[in-house]
């Protein structure tokens, strides 16, 4: 088992979910983040004040995958929060964590049936 976590940019969250549903990835949890990196941020101006932002607004995806599903949800989720098929700074990055147990709190499951 292995938990992924995706930080996409939030105007993809829509076209992520099509493509996991796709892929038959259906579980999942979304926060929204705020992060720094590479895109540095942005200058605005606000009342005749010129303020930088530096935290950007990121969505965060938690998915819990058994072994078979971690290529295809790592795939789904590439194709569909990059932008273009070059890609831009700031489409995102994805974590892969080992999983070491899962309880569904209804039943009582564990391990890879839980999922």
């Amino acid at each position: 088992m292995k938990l992924i976590i995706a930080i996409i940019q939030p105007t993809k969250l829509e076209a992520v979910k099509l493509a996991l549903s796709k892929v038959e990835v259906y579980r999942l949890t979304v926060m929204d983040v705020q992060g720094f990196g590479r895109q540095k941020g942005f200058t605005e101006v606000y009342r005749g004040h010129e303020f930088t932002v530096n935290l950007l607004r990121k969505i965060e995806l938690q998915i819990a995958v058994n072994e078979d599903f971690v290529e295809p949800t790592i795939n789904a989720v590439i194709d569909a929060a990059r932008s273009g098929p070059e890609g831009a700074i700031g489409d995102g990055k994805i974590f892969i964590l080992p999983l070491d147990d899962c309880i569904r709190i209804r039943t009582g499951e564990r391990g890879p049936e839980a999922i």
